[in-house]
């Protein structure tokens, strides 16, 4: 490849993640000269390089579809959509590390160039259109949250949680990969818009087989990045560990990563209709998704109903949403169906990072993450009690809130179904009401049970921006939903 061929790429598609691989390498030298007092102006450097690359995406969404690189990476709608999750997520996430000073996270500079690093990993993601630059992307998502979850040196906890993240992102990894070399040794390439016009025409029986196989292998290795059951075991403990910051980076950023390259995989190659049949792959799969779909809500919300520790009942709670995110995925229906997903995923990023950070004030405060702790908040901080209510009945479900649409989104994507999923809709239903129960128990705390220490808290400038930001999308996508409908339609 010569310097015209190079040089007549649409670079421009990339625009976004250049500006966040320039942010990470200033940012990591930066790092080098900075004291420790003025770590903070790393945070604000990857904070103005997110608005950056948000900008550039922003100025991308009347572009039409390009590729570069021999197809495997591509700006199309897809990419645009989650790409806008991911900035404005990892954005928030940002602002959470300043509560973290004199505590938890020693490591600022490091937070700050791995975060990006793994935002740069899940924008490959949503882009790729080949084997090869999703694992690639993947792996570099998966790495840099490895070492995030770690980052509380000093903390048994935070220790651990990094071994099992590793460990079980390890054999995760593994199994993905030996299901797309099966996907290569079936097509002989790793581009999935070849593989999509080759399985078009595949009519051997052993092949079609293999094909069941490497459809098990990598939803069984992508199950564990969403943390849906049986492989949900890792969750609470890596996220009782890591710092609050990485907690919710993984609850909502890498979750949503999850999803990408599921769906990008998932439905460039599965949905194709072989030569011979009548249905593809992914439909004679649909009873065993819908299990897995079911599991997940129906354990992650019961297992919630017994924890104390409100960060590892909001890793439950997490598990259940990635359930409520398959009915949709398993759907396959023809209308709602990524409107619903994206959706879904936009209210959820708002809500759950609203309540982290809620989460991340009392902790900060009174020292401690269980039940008790939230005991009297409303006396002690009212504001950080309305914000933690209205973010708890989003996450609940309840009408008025950006949760009630984005659930009615998963019913309504549900029911649009070629055969209708009534079952798995009444599940998700019956698993919602069980939610109730152990985000009431919050509420009963901040509200009707007295704190040892009555003494007024003050919430600082971040924690009001975040709760600011979450609470005003969140009243405004459950009263308003056509302003986030209308957003998906236009990047659309």
């Amino acid at each position: 490849m010569n310097m015209n061929t190079l040089a007549s790429f649409h670079w421009y598609a990339m625009t976004p993640e250049w500006i966040i691989i320039g942010t990470a390498l200033l940012l990591s030298a930066a790092d080098l000269f900075l004291g420790k007092k003025q770590k903070n102006w790393l945070i604000w450097g990857a904070l103005l390089g997110i608005c950056a690359a948000l900008v550039s995406l922003v100025l991308l969404f009347g572009t039409k579809s390009v590729t570069i690189l021999n197809d495997s990476f591509v700006l199309d709608e897809f990419a645009k959509m989650f790409k806008l999750l991911l900035l404005i997520g990892t954005g928030i996430v940002l602002l959470l590390v300043f509560q973290e000073k004199g505590r938890g996270i020693r490591a600022r500079g490091e937070y700050v160039y791995l975060l990006l690093t793994a935002l740069l990993g899940a924008m490959m993601m949503s882009s790729s259109r080949d084997l090869i630059t999703l694992f690639t992307g993947l792996e570099l998502l998966s790495i840099s949250s490895y070492i995030l979850a770690g980052l509380k040196k000093d903390d048994i906890k935070s220790n651990e949680s990094a071994l099992k993240y590793l460990v079980s992102g390890g054999i995760s990894t593994a199994i993905t990969l030996f299901g797309m070399s099966y996907l290569y040794g079936i097509t002989g390439t790793t581009s999935l818009t070849d593989m999509f016009h080759i399985l078009q025409n595949l009519a051997d029986a052993q092949s079609e087989y293999l094909m069941g196989i490497a459809f098990f292998l990598l939803f069984v290795g992508l199950s564990f990045k969403i943390a849906s059951v049986p492989f949900q075991m890792w969750a609470p403990d890596v996220y009782e560990g890591a710092p609050i910051p990485v907690t919710a980076f993984l609850s909502v950023v890498s979750k949503t990563a999850g999803f990408i390259i599921i769906l990008r995989i998932f439905l460039s190659i599965f949905t194709i209709v072989p030569q011979g049949k009548e249905e593809p792959v992914i439909f004679s799969m649909q009873a065993i998704l819908a299990v897995i779909a079911a599991a997940t809500m129906i354990i992650g919300n019961v297992t919630a109903l017994k924890q104390t520790n409100v960060k590892r009942m909001l890793a439950y709670s997490s598990i259940s949403h990635a359930g409520y995110v398959l009915v949709a995925f398993v759907s396959f229906a023809q209308h709602f169906y990524f409107e619903s997903i994206w959706f879904y995923l936009l209210a959820y990023l708002f809500m759950n990072l609203g309540a982290f950070s809620v989460l991340q004030f009392v902790e900060k405060e009174t020292g401690g993450l269980g039940l008790s702790s939230f005991s009297g908040l409303y006396k002690r901080s009212p504001v950080a009690a309305v914000a933690m209510t209205l973010f708890l009945l989003s996450l609940a479900g309840l009408p008025g809130t950006a949760g009630f649409i984005a659930k009615l989104g998963i019913f309504m994507s549900a029911f649009s179904a070629q055969v209708p999923m009534i079952m798995l809709a009444s599940i998700m239903i019956a698993a919602t009401v069980i939610s109730y129960v152990y985000y009431f128990g919050i509420f009963s705390q901040m509200f009707f049970k007295d704190a040892e220490n009555q003494k007024r808290l003050s919430l600082n400038w971040p924690s009001l921006t975040i709760l600011a930001i979450c609470s005003i999308a969140v009243v405004l996508l459950g009263l308003f939903p056509n302003a986030g409908l209308n957003l998906f339609y236009l990047i659309k």
